[in-house]
């Protein structure tokens, strides 16, 4: 049985969650991802707990909790003039950050030198922050990928799916490869591994994950940025889908801490857009929620 039947669709149906990744990661993104929550544009989002900014994107959830905001499980502190770290206070997390106590910039050096406790200690511990702070997520994921292996081979997705069982929570994972960048020839024996123990341990995972080049390419514009989408909403396979942006209003905050905030703001108007909306309905795609498989993830875990 296909993951669209156990929700209750045909197997034909072309089921798709468009997340707003980084929330609470500076108040341009929580201005755009909360207004397109309340839009109905996206489906959820997932807050960045290590991330100054955090607070008032969990505030804004607690108290509007008919939108689903899930963690984004973060590693990796990627801009030069903007650092995060560790939320934990209370065990040894030191195999995860730089010599200036800032989790490292890449997903290689992040890979190489954590270690599973201490991975597993943080995840705990951003999932806990979270919760004391109200919010009840409702599906983990993973900023920049840092936990897949996917630069070394050296995954935590082991862990990972340990975390996702105790708390109920589904985790963004592919059951196919995901269309995003090059990935090693060894990505596919990792993916069929990954699948069976997430399987066993009765996480649900997604059936496609789909992404376009994070930063702005050469001559790109965000007419071709949409037109790209749009050929990736025509191609859409049936199943559960997720499409990841970044979305984010082009303010002087946003334009200090990187240099693709134009980007971000496309991803703001992107699924606001009039001809987004139109192939949606013309492709019969319907968006549905992580909440839906939350449910699913905990009716099961209940047999």
């Amino acid at each position: 049985m296909t993951l669209a039947d156990r929700l209750g669709y045909g197997r034909e149906a072309k089921l798709l969650i468009v997340n707003a990744d980084d929330f609470g990661m500076c108040h341009a993104e929580n201005m755009a991802i909360t207004q397109l929550l309340q839009e109905r544009a996206v489906s959820s989002a997932t807050v960045m707990i290590p991330c100054s900014w955090a607070k008032e994107a969990v505030a804004w959830s607690v108290a509007n909790p008919e939108y689903d905001v899930g963690v984004h499980l973060t590693f990796t502190s990627e801009w030069n003039g903007y650092k995060w770290g560790p939320v934990t206070r209370d065990g040894d997390v030191r195999t995860l950050v730089t010599e200036e106590g800032y989790f490292p910039e890449d997903v290689a050096r992040f890979e190489l030198q954590a270690t599973r406790p201490q991975v597993r200690l943080e995840m705990i511990n951003q999932v806990e922050t979270a919760l004391a702070l109200g919010l009840a997520p409702t599906h983990l994921d993973n900023h920049m990928g840092s936990l897949y292996g996917l630069a070394t081979g050296n995954h935590f997705l082991d862990v990972t799916f340990e975390i996702c069982a105790d708390y109920g929570l589904p985790f963004r994972l592919p059951r196919s490869l995901p269309q995003i960048g090059k990935l090693p020839p060894e990505a596919n024996a990792l993916m069929r591994q990954v699948t069976e123990l997430a399987d066993r341990m009765g996480v649900i995972l997604l059936d496609d994950l789909i992404g376009l080049p994070f930063g702005k390419q050469p001559g790109e514009t965000y007419e071709s940025y949409k037109r790209d989408m749009i050929a990736v909403l025509k191609g859409l396979r049936p199943g559960v889908s997720e499409i990841i942006i970044h979305p984010a209003l082009a303010t002087e905050e946003l334009k200090a801490i990187h240099h693709e905030w134009e980007k971000r703001h496309w991803d703001y108007m992107l699924f606001r857009d009039p001809d987004i909306k139109t192939v949606l309905a013309e492709e019969g795609i319907e968006m549905i929620r992580w909440k839906d498989l939350q449910d699913l993830q905990k009716s099961q875990q209940r047999l």
